[in-house]
């Protein structure tokens, strides 16, 4: 199992990889959970050029997507995806390891 980006995700991250001017060839997709949020856990997602020498890394339509060891252990199986709806756009998660979430899909019980 793998943190699996969608190809939609992956179009919206590389759209805001360009939007900022970074350099695609050194920018990571950094995916982790924190304590907090209505639910006990958060998503993380931030770009970042530093990867950690424990760091997972999985390479997702174009995009490197990297996941710290303790984060991964609630989210190796999850898939992000991106929606641009009426009500809403970001990115949503469907996380298998999660028991319950929150209503806004930002954090999770596990």
């Amino acid at each position: 199992m793998a943190i699996t980006l969608s190809e939609t995700a992956a179009r919206e991250i590389k759209t805001i990889i360009d939007q900022q001017e970074l350099d695609s060839d050194k920018v990571r997709l950094r995916v982790g959970v924190k304590g907090g949020g209505c639910s006990g856990f958060s998503y993380i997602l931030d770009l970042t050029e530093s990867e950690k020498e424990h760091d997972e890394l999985f390479d997702q339509h174009g995009v490197k997507v990297i996941c710290d060891p303790k984060s991964y252990l609630y989210l190796n199986g999850v898939t992000i995806d991106f929606k641009d709806e009426v009500m809403g756009r970001g990115f949503v998660f469907n996380n298998p390891n999660a028991t319950a979430s929150c209503g806004c899909g930002s954090s999770f019980q596990a």
